[in-house]
């Protein structure tokens, strides 16, 4: 394996994770509304899967009874003003930042988060200061799983897209990277499902942890 010129990484559930903040916001929604709020065990898996997922997941059948949009901004109203409670990053992931910028290997972000809520929950943590590109879910008109994202963060940095690793926890994000032509890495530490099927998302790579991808990293070197 080639050393990469630069990694760039999912965000919730890759580089923070933000489940808890994400469900407490999910939580004052439902509070709100008079219904049964979700333990972490249920929201954690779709911790990434935006304000709807979230919805989905506390109102069930319900939903379609109330304004969708509304609560929407109802969860996100929530979370921006609470939105570093609880988020922290994934163990290691300090150091591996560190290592990265010791190496001089570049990195950033790519996320489907809104921009505002990007840039205000990543202030929180000095060890992103060093992010080189960081594109949100608003930046273009496209997200991922479209690779378009991935390839705009490589041309800010500026690197060819063929010399990148992506690492992301979610189908969406393994299939951008696989058709931007990047090395493609699932983190299995992040917000997965029983429901997924992984032996069909056509990952490059696979970690469990940050420390096994420090080691993928030493074994390109």
């Amino acid at each position: 394996m080639v050393l990469p010129k630069a990694i760039l990484f999912d965000l919730d559930g890759t580089l923070l994770d933000t489940a808890r903040d994400l469900g407490a916001a999910l939580n004052a929604v439902l509070v709100e509304h008079k219904l049964q709020t979700m333990p972490y065990e249920a929201y954690r898996p779709v911790a990434s899967h935006g304000a709807l997922g979230l919805l989905r997941l506390g109102f069930g059948d319900q939903l379609v009874e109330h304004d969708t949009e509304a609560l929407r901004q109802q969860l996100l109203d929530y979370y921006h003003n609470n939105i570093a409670e609880h988020t922290c990053l994934f163990e290691d992931m300090a150091e591996f930042l560190g290592l990265l910028d010791h190496k001089g290997i570049p990195w950033g972000i790519v996320t489907n988060k809104p921009e505002s809520l990007t840039l205000e929950l990543i202030k929180h943590y000095p060890e992103l200061s060093q992010c080189r590109a960081m594109v949100a879910g608003d930046t273009l008109s496209v997200r991922k799983p479209d690779p378009a994202p991935l390839i705009y963060a490589a041309d800010q940095i500026p690197v060819l897209a063929k010399d990148c690793w992506y690492v992301g926890d979610a189908k969406r994000d393994i299939d951008a990277a696989n058709a931007a032509g990047m090395i493609s890495i699932t983190a299995m530490y992040g917000y997965l499902t029983d429901q997924d099927r992984l032996e069909n998302w056509q990952a490059d790579y696979s970690v469990n942890n940050v420390g096994e991808l420090n080691a993928l990293l030493c074994s390109a070197e």
